[in-house]
């Protein structure tokens, strides 16, 4: 029997829980969610979550919004400096294992059920074979898993930090446009939540639809990105063609992506996005940018295409990396 921890740790708020795991049993001990600002650190967050019980897990992972190096990350829209060593210390915890948040999302993603994911292209899956990932929230995260040994290790990468690139004079409007704001224009500042919202804002600047008074009002007690996507899917003009130019740019980053990686295990498409636009997700659009790839359509054509729609799979991937001992 091992008792472990998990959490998936994020700017707006972390999840916690606790388990006890005997062979092939688990058993939920507890499970928290807390305002991460609330804390002036992750060591004052968990010491609050093992307070109220008294078993000390073995093994603990958590999953950091961030690069890790040498177990060490700093948590930027927090200030949070988190180490593993001074963790273990503090917690009492003999075994403590940071990685990048988005790697937890990779590693949950071998343990969902089938009811968890929404195939976009049903193709057979290599055994062994790379697996892709990425995702759009916040920002854009991606990875890569590459089998090691017995099992599925996870290589953290940067990809949604590299150059944005336009593919037709609309993108090519929007890339001078972000070129007034931004020095630097990465696939992020697209492929995101905050990429949504320079998409409406530049189809605004060139009059593309006018802004709705709906739009305007909603757009002033709720997230702007949630608003666009809200609209977008029911129909407005200006948000749906923002949405469709997201998902558009969503399929083509994850085409180049998985030519990058040839991910004959499969791609998956996670983040805070995408399951909340499902239906857009799944009309056609995202898919038809991923295979538009020219004389390479033919390999995108055999490669698995899914959504994950489960919204704590970060969670679920630092609970198993633990069972497994990290």
């Amino acid at each position: 029997m091992s008792i472990i921890l998990g959490a998936d740790v994020g700017g707006t708020k972390t999840l916690v829980q606790l388990w006890e795991v005997v062979g092939s049993d688990w058993h939920l001990l507890r499970s928290a969610t807390y305002a991460s600002r609330d804390f002036a650190n992750l060591t004052q967050l968990l010491q609050d979550f093992l307070s109220q019980g008294s078993v000390v897990p073995q093994r603990a992972c958590l999953g950091i919004p961030g690069p890790v190096i040498d177990q060490t990350a700093q948590v930027t829209n927090l200030g949070w400096r988190v180490s593993a060593h001074e963790l273990q210390d503090a917690l009492n915890i003999p075994c403590v294992t940071l990685l990048n948040d988005f790697a937890a999302v990779a590693y949950g993603s071998l343990v969902l059920p089938p009811s968890d994911i929404v195939v976009l292209q049903e193709r057979p899956r290599r055994s062994q074979a790379p697996i892709a990932l990425l995702g759009a929230g916040t920002g854009l995260g991606e990875a890569l898993m590459l089998w090691q040994g017995d099992r599925y290790r996870v290589l953290p990468i940067e990809g949604g930090h590299t150059d944005f690139p336009p593919r037709n004079e609309l993108e090519i409007g929007l890339l001078r446009y972000l070129w007034q704001h931004y020095e630097r224009v990465s696939v992020e500042r697209v492929v995101s939540g905050p990429g949504l919202v320079n998409i409406y804002d530049y189809l605004k600047s060139i009059e593309f639809a006018p802004e709705t008074a709906a739009v305007q009002t909603a757009m002033t007690t709720m997230d702007r990105a949630a608003v666009i996507s809200q609209f977008g899917m029911a129909g407005d003009p200006l948000c749906a063609q923002a949405l469709t130019m997201f998902v558009a740019a969503y399929g083509a980053e994850a085409g180049n992506l998985a030519l990058k990686s040839l991910p004959l295990g499969g791609i998956f498409i996670a983040g805070g996005i995408a399951a909340k636009i499902l239906p857009k997700m799944t009309d056609g659009t995202f898919l038809t940018h991923f295979l538009d790839k020219g004389r390479f359509r033919p390999l995108m054509e055999q490669l698995f295409v899914a959504v994950i729609t489960n919204p704590e799979v970060g969670l679920l991937g630092t609970v198993h990396l633990a069972a497994q001992g990290g």
